[in-house]
Parts: C-alpha cells; sequence; structure tokens
C-alpha cells in the first residue's frame, strides 16, 4: 500500500532528525574535521545519499548543527513577572540547558573557534541574526528596568558569564559544580536564593570544587585523522 504525501513528509523528517543528530554525536567524538559522512551516515542507521539529499554537504550538515544550537538558545523558557523574577528565569533556564545539551554545546563551541569552520557560525549567526537581536534587547531592558547604568554592557557581560559557565562544563562535565554555580550567578546578580535544585542528572559533589578535564572525556573519542 503506498504512503500518502503525510506520511511521506514525516518519514523524510525523521531521517534527517536522525542524521542531524549522528552529526552531533560524531562532531563531537571525532571533532568535524576527523568526522566523515561515511561515519555519520553508519551511526544514523542510512544510505550516505541521504546527506545530500537533506544537507546538500558536509558544510551545509555542519550550517544545520549550528542552526540547532541557535534554535535550543532563542527557545529557552522564561517566564512573566518582575525583571528579577525574569532574570533568575533565564539564569535557570540557561543552567538546565547546558546540562542537558552538552554534546550541541560542545560541537559549537570547537566550531566558533576553528578558522575554517568560524565561517559557517558567522553566516548562521547572520541567519538569526533578528531574533539574536530581539533576545538581546530583552535582556538589556531587563537591567535598564533594574537601574543599570549601562544595559548593553550589562547584558554582553552577563552573556559572557553565561557561556563562561557552558564552556567550562563543556571542559569538566561532571566534575563542574554546576548547581553551586547556578546559585553563585544568582547573588552576582543580587537574586534571591533558588528554594530547590534544578533537575539535573549529575551527581552533587562533596567537599572543594574541584573541576577536571577527565570528566569531559568522550567515550569513544580518539584523535583526529
Amino acid at each position: 500500500m503506498a504512503r500518502s504525501e503525510d506520511q511521506n513528509r514525516r518519514a523524510r523528517e525523521r531521517a534527517k532528525e536522525v542524521i542531524l543528530q549522528a552529526a552531533i554525536e560524531v562532531f563531537e567524538e571525532r571533532g568535524v574535521s576527523g568526522a566523515s559522512i561515511a561515519e555519520i551516515t553508519k551511526r544514523a542507521g542510512v544510505a550516505q545519499g541521504l546527506v545530500s539529499y537533506h544537507f546538500g554537504g558536509k558544510d551545509q550538515l555542519i550550517a544545520a548543527v549550528i542552526d540547532r544550537w541557535f534554535i535550543t538558545l532563542l527557545e529557552l523558557p522564561s517566564v512573566e513577572g518582575s525583571p528579577d523574577e525574569v532574570l533568575a528565569s533565564i539564569i535557570d533556564s540557561v543552567f538546565q540547558a547546558t546540562a542537558y545539551a552538552v554534546p550541541l554545546q560542545r560541537v559549537v563551541l570547537a566550531i566558533q573557534q576553528q578558522p575554517a569552520t568560524h565561517r559557517l557560525f558567522a553566516e548562521s549567526e547572520d541567519r538569526f541574526s533578528e531574533q539574536v537581536t530581539m533576545a538581546e534587547d530583552a535582556v538589556r531592558n531587563l537591567f535598564r528596568a533594574r537601574g543599570a547604568a549601562d544595559p548593553g554592557l550589562e547584558e554582553v557581560m552577563f552573556r559572557s558569564v553565561l557561556e563562561g559557565v557552558f564552556v567550562k562544563y563543556s571542559v569538566y562535565r561532571d566534575t563542574y559544580p554546576l548547581e553551586d554555580a547556578r546559585r553563585w550567578v544568582r547573588r552576582l546578580y543580587d537574586l534571591p536564593e533558588p528554594t530547590v535544585p534544578l533537575p539535573l542528572a549529575v551527581a552533587p559533589h562533596e567537599g572543594e570544587p574541584r573541576p577536571r578535564a577527565r570528566g569531559g572525556v568522550c567515550e569513544g573519542a580518539g584523535s583526529e585523522d
């Protein structure tokens, strides 16, 4: 029995998503330059030709991964309320996303840093320019409402603090004190202590925090070819 057009569309969407997730995994393990389309399609369990069909080539697949990162960031939930309540919600949302989207974060961090792929990141940023600017302005308005003398700089430094956390967590993973860092960031902005911890799948640390790079080593990772 022939499939309907809707069934075909959903099958295409599933195949595209499977390839994208496989690419994120392989890019994390092998690095972008060390990963091959053959490895990605083998991980995805699909024919190599589907990458060309859905994405066009490796650069376009890398661009799709970056786009997914921007979408994830721009879709972070927030609450309605006072500027302090909204700012606290942004902090909590970013920390939760940091814990759950580690492979994607690590891949995009590497893409940002490598000269060969930085161009692809810049192009993706251009595609999301309007949404990014709106998100920046929303945070700047929060700082303006809180009486900041320079809301633009406050937003830049706020983003730098949160991005610094995700970079460190990407390197150190579960040895990084993510929940304690969340509370520290809240105190930095004179926000109330959270009443409950975030639902993170990380073990609480004991004693003084001592992040170690061994905590961020990917299983199955090797040197790039």
